[in-house]
């Protein structure tokens, strides 16, 4: 039986409308399964019916910051990978309370270079067999 390649499903949150899109464009265009949702309570809310391998998130949003998706990833998604943006380096301070959970999160500064967040989901064996 002949293996066949499945893309990986990344899931974009940024409250930037921009930001999201068009790194979903990106990622589409190297043949991941993308969305973008604009928050982090619209992400858990689709996870309940599209599980990601992958979610790329901004630490700064409204009401659930990128830190407290990520998580609630980690807890109910243990398998999904989740690396953080942000544009500001004082965002980093926000990962606090997620290390005194024992949850390590890697950290980009926006822009993020394509070229980064590629090797991020390169590094982590984006691509399963089904």
């Amino acid at each position: 039986m002949a293996m066949e390649r499945v893309p990986a499903r990344v899931l974009v949150v940024d409250d930037d409308h921009v930001v999201a899109d068009t790194l979903v464009l990106i990622l589409k265009n190297r043949g991941f399964d993308c969305r973008a949702v604009y928050s982090g309570e619209e992400a858990v809310e689709l996870v309940q019916t599209w599980p990601p391998e992958f979610v790329i998130s901004d630490i700064l949003m409204g009401k659930m910051d990128g830190v407290a998706l990520a998580s609630f990833l980690a807890q109910s998604l243990p398998a999904c990978k989740v690396l953080l943006i942000t544009a500001l380096l004082s965002a980093v301070e926000y990962l606090e309370p997620a290390k005194q959970q024992g949850y390590s999160f890697p950290v980009l500064s926006k822009p993020a270079a394509p070229d980064a967040i590629l090797e991020f989901l390169a590094s982590s064996d984006a691509v399963k067999n089904a």
